[in-house]
């Protein structure tokens, strides 16, 4: 079997050096025949292949196709000006088209050679060429754009990382194909001027090289010669107005899903009526006065036949759907219907509620479903449908989000502009503002200006992300509140379907579903995820056999856990870690205590102020140098240590020594001391 791969590459660079030996060495007159024909051919078959792709991509070595195409037709004009004279004869596809073709005739050649130059010239390749200058500019300005919309839905949580890659690799692929087109397009319009000028050489040369070189009179040199001349321009021009025409379609032709023949027929068949009266207004044309009537009676019939046989517009089948009657609205289901709180909502502003109108283009209720997505895989709950609907008492541009009832955040997403993130902003027209996840400095810009926000190197967010993102954030530091009941004995029951044995376990030691309800709240309260449920509900059951302490069973799943609680802050194989001065972690242990809402620290206040005041100085110097540190101490000290210094630095994670693990070198960029607490 041939191998097409390995002969393509060994005959498409052999093909390209034999384009070149011919313009040197004569050929014969028969492998001129062939040549002309195949010439011909590919013309062809490089304007049908055009007309079935979906895309232009489809297509991408059509630029580098065009410039061999163009150097094959050039040297065939070469070769048979030479044949031409030196013999007076260039084979038999030339003297057809010099003598059949045109009917002999030199003044019915010229003619017939010069409208095929116009329109390949004029028409065809000059509009090819401009469109695809404007397609190079416009699709390389349009490329930050396009680069920071993926990753906006990568952000989101709407594609994968594989998915974005393979955006990104289309979009610089594209840029390069409207490019390289840009250029390529120069090539047809040099053919077409060459023709002209090879043709006029040949008229001009035959003439003298028959009268002077083989004593012809002047009328027959004419005669000859001319036609040659013309014969060998038409073979010429046919595949080159071929291939002009497939860059025009190229060039012009819009992203669909189907190829261009199935577009121009889909297209049309959804105008019914506009084809009904066009053919109605073709049969009326054959009732005017002198205009012979059969042919317009025969188009306009036929269009009329194709008309009745489209589609009606906007038919469309609905199904019936059952009958439903709503309760009264005293009734106590309506009320109980509307007493119902739902977990997480998103109230948006009236200005607002095109994000979430598709025919206008928003997408946001899209975002949101791959926003749940994602939290589900990082967080291993699953999240709530977020409720969104509008709410009049906002003011124009803002969106509030609430938590089970209550609203915990409000934010802007301003109508019409994006959101820039960066320092150096003066420069740009809009209002000042703050990101509303990290509060970094940030302006509203008209959406008129986003490509000169994106030249000055800022971030560059449409308003759908900012809230998105935004909505993201509040559940990441809601989740506890977020993972009910119900959600606990689902995940329960997902695992019981792979490992009964566990939840079995679960059951026979007396813990209930509230029991692993606090313990999964109180890790996602800590950041930690719940997706390994299997290890978790299996430290859960041994350390029950013990206590049944809340306290004591989140302890004994993050020691089960391990490194899997450390894996987040790891940087680059490190983890940045803050300790306590051992005197001062001495100490700390000394004063521990329980009580009936766990462990705490017998201490005095201004101590414990003054500890926690510590705790969070050293964690913000950390994060001016680039880190993002985590409080390390002893497993008995790790609950109690939290609770103090969480009200002064909520973010810092505090660990235990055995949750650092051994994937990642500990990396101690600060220690907690007496002396620093005392002198804070």
């Amino acid at each position: 079997m041939v191998d097409i791969k390995r002969l393509g590459q060994l005959a498409i660079p052999m093909g390209v050096v034999f384009v070149v030996v011919m313009m040197v060495v004569p050929l014969p007159t028969a492998l001129l025949d062939l040549l002309i024909a195949g010439n011909i051919t590919g013309g062809l078959l490089i304007l049908l292949v055009t007309m079935h792709v979906r895309r232009p991509l489809d297509f991408a070595v059509f630029p580098s196709l065009l410039l061999i195409a163009t150097m094959f037709r050039l040297a065939l004009n070469v070769s048979a000006t030479r044949l031409v004279l030196l013999h007076g004869y260039a084979g038999k596809v030339i003297n057809t088209f010099g003598h059949f073709v045109v009917g002999g005739s030199l003044v019915v050649g010229l003619v017939v050679f010069l409208i095929l130059v116009v329109i390949q010239f004029v028409v065809i390749t000059n509009g090819a060429g401009r469109v695809a200058e404007v397609a190079a500019r416009f699709t390389l300005d349009a490329m930050p754009g396009k680069q920071m919309a993926i990753d906006a839905d990568l952000n989101a949580g709407l594609i994968g990382e594989d998915e974005a890659r393979r955006r990104r690799l289309e979009v610089a692929a594209e840029a390069d194909f409207y490019g390289a087109m840009d250029g390529a397009s120069k090539f047809v319009k040099g053919d077409a001027i060459a023709a002209v000028v090879i043709t006029l050489v040949n008229l001009i040369g035959g003439m003298v090289v028959g009268v002077a070189q083989h004593g012809m009179p002047i009328g027959d040199a004419v005669s000859t010669y001319s036609l040659l001349s013309i014969g060998d321009g038409l073979v010429s021009q046919i595949p080159a107005l071929l291939i002009s025409i497939a860059t025009g379609l190229v060039v012009t032709r819009a992203t669909s899903t189907g190829d261009m023949a199935s577009d121009l027929l889909g297209q049309f068949g959804r105008q019914r009526r506009a084809v009904t009266l066009a053919g109605a207004a073709v049969i009326v044309l054959a009732l005017v006065p002198g205009l012979p009537k059969l042919p317009f009676m025969v188009a306009g019939g036929t269009v009329l036949f194709i008309a009745r046989r489209l589609p009606a517009e906007h038919a469309t089948t609905v199904e019936a759907e059952p009958t439903t009657v709503d309760p009264p609205a005293d009734s106590p289901e309506a009320l109980a219907t509307q007493m119902q709180i739902e977990p997480l909502e998103l109230e948006l502003a009236y200005d607002l509620i095109s994000l979430v109108d598709v025919d206008a283009g928003g997408d946001l209720l899209d975002r949101v479903k791959a926003l749940r997505r994602k939290l589900a895989l990082e967080l291993g709950m699953v999240i709530p449908p977020v409720r969104t609907r509008d709410n009049g008492a906002l003011p124009l541009g803002c969106y509030a989000i609430r938590v089970n009832g209550v609203e915990v955040t409000r934010g802007e997403s301003r109508n019409g502009c994006v959101l820039v993130i960066g320092e150096q902003l003066g420069g740009l027209p809009g209002e000042d503002t703050r990101e509303p996840v990290f509060g970094l400095a940030a302006k509203w810009v008209p959406d008129a200006l986003r490509h000169q926000a994106e030249l000055t190197g800022a971030t560059v967010v449409d308003r759908a992300a900012v809230l998105v993102t935004h909505l993201a954030e509040v559940v990441r530091e809601h989740a506890p509140q977020l993972l009910g009941r119900e959600d606990v004995k689902s995940l329960v029951d997902l695992v019981k379907s792979s490992h009964p044995t566990v939840v079995e376990e679960i059951n026979s030691s007396g813990l209930t579903l509230g029991d692993v309800q606090r313990v999964l709240q109180a890790l996602l309260n800590e950041h930690v995820a719940i997706r390994d449920l299997v290890r978790i509900l299996e430290a859960l059951s041994l350390r029950a056999r013990t206590s049944t302490d809340p306290e004591a069973l989140v302890e004994g799943v993050r020691a089960q856990l391990g490194a899997a609680v450390s894996a987040p802050y790891v940087e680059s194989g490190q983890i940045p870690v803050l300790t306590l001065e051992p005197m001062l972690e001495q100490s700390l242990l000394e004063t521990l205590r329980t009580g009936e809402a766990g462990s705490f620290l017998a201490i005095e206040a201004g101590q414990a102020e003054a500890i926690a005041v510590e705790c969070r100085r050293i964690a913000e110097r950390a994060e001016q140098l680039g880190h993002n540190p985590v409080l390390a101490c002893s497993p008995q000290l790790r609950p109690a240590l939290r609770r103090l210094v969480s009200a002064a630095a909520p973010n810092l994670p505090v660990l235990a020594y055995g949750e650092l693990g051994k994937h990642a070198r500990v990396q101690t960029i600060g220690v907690v001391n007496l002396a620093g607490a005392a002198a804070a």
